[in-house]
C-alpha cells in the first residue's frame, strides 16, 4: 500500500493531523469543511501541481530560478499603476524602520514596547493633519480592508443597509467590499457619467434606506470628483453619510474630502513610503472627526497621549480600548490586526520629512504631469482621452480609433523596455504617471507609442 504523502513545508498534511482538525471543528470531509465556499468559486478538480521538491536545495535552486525571471523597469519608463505606485522612497525611510525595535515589534503593550507607540501616534497626527481630521487610526491590512470597515461603520452608524457607490471603483476593492459588508448592507452601483458623479440620479436614488453615498476621489481611472460637496448635501439631507475614499499624497494639492463635507475618509498608504514590492506593501486609513458615534466604532487601534503619575512626564497608550476586537473578543463589531503597523511607521517618517510644503510640491508635480502626459498621447492619431474630467495621476486611453489593440500595444511597447500601462479591456489603456516619470520621459513613451503604432500598422 502506498503510504500518503507528508508535504515537508506545507503544515497538517499528515492524514492523522487533518481529521484531528475535522473532528474539532465537527466536520465530516474537508468539502463539509469549506460549505460556504460559493459552488462557482470551486474548481471540483486537484489542483495542478508540480511534484514537491522534499530536498532542501532542490527547492532554494527551483525559486532562484523563478526569481531571475523577473526583470527591473527604469522607474522613466514605468507607467504601470492601477492600485500599487511607484513613488520615491527617502533613504531615511527604509533607514529607520529596519531598526530592530520597529522591525520585530508585533502587539504590545507600552511599557514594554517603548518607542513603538509612540512613532504611530505620530503617524496618526501627520495623517490627521493631512486629512484635516481629529482621529486616524492605526493602519489596517490594506486600503481594501479600510474601505470595507469605513463602510461597515456607516452601517452601524446610521443602522441603514443600502450603500450607493458613485465613482468608478477598482474591480478588486469593490469586491473586497461587496464580500466584506455581504452579511449587512446592500451595494448598490450607480454608473458614473463622464468619468464622475451622476449627481443627479444619486439625488432620485437617496433616501431614509441609505446609510452611505461612496465616493473615490481620485477614482480607479484617476478621476477627481468635483461634486463632494454637493454629494455631501444630498446624503446628509436623510442623515447619511458620505464616505470617501482618496488618496494621500494627492491632499497637498487638492481640498481634503473632510473639508467638503466627508464623514468618513479612508484609502491606503502605499504612496507614503513604501516601495511598490511585487504587489506592493500595503496599509489603509480611516479618518474621523472627534465625535464619540463614529470613534467608538473604528474597530482598528488608537494610540494616545497621555500624563502619568510624575509631573511633566508623558506617556503613549491605547484610546477606548474596550471598544476594540482586542477587548472585546468574540463580542467585536470587526476583526482587526497589527501586521500593518510597520507600514505607519514609514508613512510617518515620510510625511515628517515630506513636511506641507514637500506634500504641497508632490501634489502638484504629479497633478501637471497628469496633465502634461494626456495632453500629449492623445495628440498622437487615433489616441483619445475617455472622459473631461481633471485627473491626478492615472487616466485611460482609448486607442480604438488607431486599429490596434491595447493587449498588442502593451505587448510592442514591453520590447522596447516600458510597461505602459494596465489594460481595460480591447481598446482602453489605463496610464499611470508619477513624480518618477519627468517630461523628458513622457516625450520619449510617447514617440515610443507613436513608433510602435507605426510598426504595427506598416
Amino acid at each position: 500500500m502506498t503510504e500518503p504523502f507528508i508535504h515537508p513545508y506545507i503544515p497538517n498534511t499528515a492524514p492523522a493531523a487533518r481529521q484531528a482538525m475535522l473532528e474539532a471543528v465537527g466536520a465530516a470531509t474537508v468539502d463539509e469543511f469549506y460549505a460556504d465556499v460559493p459552488d462557482d468559486l470551486r474548481l471540483h478538480r486537484e489542483l495542478d501541481l508540480p511534484a514537491p521538491l522534499v530536498a532542501e536545495q532542490d527547492l532554494a535552486r527551483h525559486v532562484t530560478g523563478l526569481l531571475r525571471r523577473n526583470r527591473a523597469v527604469e522607474p522613466g519608463k514605468l507607467f504601470l499603476g492601477a492600485g500599487t505606485y511607484n513613488h520615491a522612497v527617502p533613504a531615511i525611510v527604509d533607514e529607520v524602520i529596519n531598526r530592530s525595535e520597529f522591525l520585530t515589534a508585533y502587539a504590545g503593550e507600552p511599557y514594554e514596547d517603548h518607542g513603538r507607540f509612540q512613532a504611530l501616534f505620530e503617524y496618526q497626527s501627520l495623517m490627521g493633519a493631512l486629512l484635516d481630521l481629529d482621529v486616524v487610526n492605526v493602519p489596517t491590512y490594506d486600503g481594501y480592508q479600510a474601505a470595507a470597515t469605513a463602510l461597515a461603520m456607516a452601517t452601524r452608524i446610521t443602522g441603514r443597509r443600502r450603500i450607493l457607490v458613485v465613482s468608478d471603483v477598482h474591480p478588486d476593492r469593490l469586491s473586497k467590499v461587496r464580500d466584506y459588508v455581504r452579511p449587512y448592507a446592500d451595494v448598490v452601483i450607480v454608473p458614473s457619467v463622464g468619468g464622475i458623479a451622476d449627481v443627479a440620479t444619486i439625488g432620485s436614488l437617496v433616501d431614509e434606506h441609505t446609510a452611505a453615498v461612496w465616493v473615490e476621489t481620485p477614482s480607479h481611472h484617476g478621476a477627481l470628483e468635483p461634486a463632494l460637496r454637493g454629494l455631501s448635501e444630498i446624503a446628509h439631507r436623510v442623515d447619511a453619510l458620505l464616505v470617501v475614499g482618496t488618496e494621500p499624497l494627492s491632499l497637498g494639492a487638492v481640498t481634503p474630502p473632510a473639508d467638503l463635507g466627508a464623514d468618513i475618509v479612508h484609502g491606503d498608504i502605499q504612496s507614503l513610503g513604501l516601495h511598490p514590492w511585487f504587489g506592493g506593501a500595503h496599509a489603509g486609513f480611516i479618518g474621523v472627526r472627534d465625535d464619540p458615534r463614529f470613534v467608538m466604532e473604528m474597530p482598528s487601534r488608537l494610540f494616545g497621549l497621555e500624563s502619568t503619575d510624575v509631573p511633566g512626564e508623558y506617556g503613549f497608550g491605547d484610546v477606548a480600548y474596550e471598544r476594540t476586537s482586542f477587548a472585546l473578543r468574540e463580542e467585536g463589531k470587526e476583526w482587526v490586526g497589527t501586521a500593518a503597523a510597520l507600514w505607519g511607521i514609514a508613512a510617518g517618517v515620510y510625511l515628517a520629512l515630506m513636511g506641507p510644503r514637500g506634500m504641497e510640491e508632490i501634489g502638484d508635480t504629479i497633478l501637471s504631469r497628469t496633465a502634461y502626459a494626456r495632453s500629449v498621447l492623445t495628440a498622437l492619431p487615433g489616441v483619445t482621452a475617455t472622459d473631461d474630467a481633471s485627473h491626478f495621476r492615472e487616466f485611460v486611453l482609448d486607442v480604438s480609433g488607431t486599429g490596434v489593440p491595447a493587449a498588442t500595444l502593451v505587448r510592442e511597447l514591453r520590447t522596447l523596455g516600458y510597461e505602459p500601462g494596465l489594460t481595460l479591456d480591447a481598446d482602453r489603456l489605463l496610464v499611470c504617471v508619477t513624480e518618477q516619470n519627468t517630461q523628458t520621459d513622457i516625450d520619449d513613451f510617447a514617440a515610443a507609442l507613436a513608433e510602435v503604432l507605426e510598426g504595427v500598422k506598416a
